[in-house]
């Protein structure tokens, strides 16, 4: 696993505790875990994909949160039975919000937003230790 992919799934692994104990908080807003989820999402994509576009990345995790959510409202036996356990109602949700999409949403733009400007950061950073070193 390169240095990239270590960086993404270290970063994935924090936003998922986040996300767990804003849940746990009583004065933590419901849509802060909604937002989290998002990002955790935009992370387990650059996971799989770190050498994609940015374009294709926001896509992906957009497309795979706004599934999850609209999911929601299929109502089927088998499903509802599966959202009743810690792992349905984590990964899958419990009921359709359209709070829920604006969430998702803010939470992949500020992912998108942040990684962007970590790297402008770590680029310059890299380029001015490399002049400094010549």
């Amino acid at each position: 696993m390169n240095k990239t992919r270590i960086n993404y799934s270290l970063i994935f692994l924090s936003i998922i505790l986040f996300g767990i104990l804003s849940r746990k908080i009583s004065f933590i807003p419901l849509w802060i875990g909604d937002f989290l989820y998002a990002v955790m999402i935009y992370f387990l994509v650059r996971v799989i994909f770190p050498s994609k576009k940015f374009f294709f990345i926001i896509l992906l995790s957009l497309f795979i949160c706004y599934c999850i959510e609209f999911l929601q409202l299929y109502q089927s036996e088998w499903i509802v039975d599966l959202r009743k356990t810690l792992f349905g109602r984590y990964v899958l949700g419990q009921g359709f919000l359209w709070s829920d999409i604006l969430a998702y949403t803010f939470g992949i733009a500020i992912a998108f937003i942040t990684e962007k400007s970590f790297l402008k950061y770590y680029n310059h950073e890299s380029r001015f230790r490399i002049k400094q070193q010549k």
